[in-house]
C-alpha cells in the first residue's frame, strides 16, 4: 500500500490540499476538530495517515505536541521539509502497526483525516480500536474522517456518466479507487458500523457530515472556474454541518469518540 501512495506524494498538495475543493474541506474538518480540542484540551496528539503533514502543521501550530504518522516514505519525506518545529515529529508507520511500534507511548487524541482509515478491512478496523484504546490515556478521544456508503455526489456523478453498475460500488465489501493512477483496495463504513466495530473500546461521541453539499475532490476541474457556484455550495454546507444524519451522505464524515 505504501508504494502505493508514493506514487501520489509529489502531486498530492496540487491536486488536492491548495486545490477548491480541497481547501474547503480541510475548512470544514478543522472547525469541527476545533471544537473537540477547545473541550478536550489534549496534550499530545497522534496523527495517524498524515500525508504530507498540513494538519500536523495546523496542530502543532497551536501549539501541542503531534506526532504524524504515514505508510508512505514519500508523503512523510514531503511532511518533514515543511516544518523544523521540535513539537511535531514526523513518522513512516504503517497503521496496522502502531500498538507495536508506540506501545511504551501515550497520546491524549488520535486523529485521522480523509479516509486513511478507509484502506482497513473490518478485521484491521477491529484492531485500529483496540490499538488505539491502549494507546490513549484515560479520558482519551478518536477524532476520524472517514468515507461512507452511500455518498450523494459519487452516484449523481455515475448516474450522469450513464455507469449505472457503479452507483453502488461502495456498498459492496471492498471497492477499488484510484490513487494518482494506482488501485488501492478500499473499504467504506457508514457512521452505525464505525459505532459498531468500535463499541468494546470506545463510546460514541458525535458524527458531522463532512461536504454534503461540497463535492468530492475528483469533480475540482468542473468546480475550480465556478467561484460563484462553488460559494453557493459552500454556504448551504453551513447549513447541514451539524446535521448527524447527513454524515452517511456526504463526501465525508468525521465520527468522534471517548475511550471508555
Amino acid at each position: 500500500m505504501g508504494n502505493s501512495f508514493d506514487t501520489a506524494a509529489a502531486r498530492y498538495d496540487q491536486a488536492f490540499t491548495h486545490s477548491v475543493i480541497g481547501r474547503l474541506q480541510r475548512r470544514y474538518v478543522r472547525k469541527q476538530l476545533a471544537k473537540i480540542l477547545d473541550t478536550h484540551q489534549p496534550q499530545k496528539i497522534l496523527e495517524v495517515n498524515c500525508g504530507t503533514g498540513e494538519d500536523a502543521l495546523w496542530l502543532s501550530g497551536q501549539n501541542y505536541e503531534v506526532t504524524a504518522t504515514d505508510i508512505s516514505e514519500a508523503m512523510i519525506d514531503v511532511a518533514k521539509s515543511k516544518s523544523n518545529s521540535e513539537q511535531l515529529v514526523f513518522k513512516t508507520v504503517d497503521l496496522n502497526d502502531i500498538g507495536t511500534y508506540f506501545k511504551n507511548e501515550q497520546f491524549d487524541l488520535i486523529f485521522s483525516n480523509f479516509g486513511g482509515l478507509n484502506c482497513l478491512s473490518e478485521v484491521q478496523l477491529e484492531l485500529f480500536f483496540k490499538n488505539a484504546s491502549a494507546l490513549l490515556s484515560e479520558k482519551g478521544k478518536l477524532a476520524l474522517v472517514v468515507m461512507p456508503k452511500n455518498t450523494l455526489w459519487e452516484q449523481f456523478y455515475f448516474l450522469s456518466k450513464g455507469k449505472f453498475g457503479e452507483m453502488s460500488r461502495r456498498k459492496k465489501d471492498s471497492a477499488i479507487a484510484n490513487v494518482d493512477g494506482e488501485s488501492v483496495i478500499t473499504y467504506y463504513y457508514n457512521p452505525n458500523e464505525m459505532v459498531r466495530l468500535a463499541d468494546y473500546y470506545f463510546r460514541f461521541g458525535s458524527v458531522h457530515p463532512i461536504a454534503f453539499f461540497v463535492p468530492p475532490s475528483y469533480l475540482e476541474p468542473f468546480f475550480k472556474d465556478k467561484p460563484r457556484l462553488i460559494s453557493a455550495l459552500d454556504r448551504l454546507e453551513s447549513a447541514v454541518k451539524n446535521r448527524a444524519g447527513f454524515s452517511k451522505y456526504a463526501d465525508h464524515y468525521l465520527i468522534a469518540f471517548d475511550k471508555r
